[in-house]
């Protein structure tokens, strides 16, 4: 089994109306949506974890030099769409089966019931194999 973190940020794909503009039956079946596959890769063990995250206006940036106290900022101030809004982390035999996953998150709905399309980040977790590479 390989680990694959599958990344959602907030780029809404064919859907541009914001979340708070949406009807609350369209909220609720956008929600449902993510509980049933979330539930369905539970029972086949191959859900790790799965974490929705506060908006980039809470984030702050960390930097430190290990010695002096560390200088926390505001921000990152990227491009909004480029912020990670949440991932899921999955156990599973191949990328193919995490590019299935990831299909069909990115096909949750959105306004109208429609699939958002939404871009998906795929990345393979490095493993000791990966390491040992890098160490020769």
């Amino acid at each position: 089994m390989t680990k694959y973190l599958l990344i959602v940020d907030y780029d809404g794909g064919d859907v541009t109306e914001p979340m708070t503009d949406w009807t609350p039956d369209e909220v609720k079946a956008h929600m449902d949506y993510y509980a049933a596959l979330r539930e369905e890769l539970l029972q086949s063990g191959e859900l790790v974890t799965q974490e929705a995250l506060t908006g980039p206006e809470l984030a702050k940036v960390v930097r430190s030099d290990g010695r002096n106290a560390p200088v926390v900022t505001d921000g990152p101030y990227a491009e909004f769409k480029e912020m990670l809004a949440g991932y899921q982390l999955v156990d599973v035999d191949s990328e193919e089966r995490a590019i299935e996953i990831a299909a069909r998150i990115s096909a949750v709905p959105g306004p109208g019931g429609r699939p958002q399309r939404q871009p998906i980040g795929v990345r393979r977790v490095m493993g000791d194999a990966d390491f040992d590479l890098l160490l020769g």
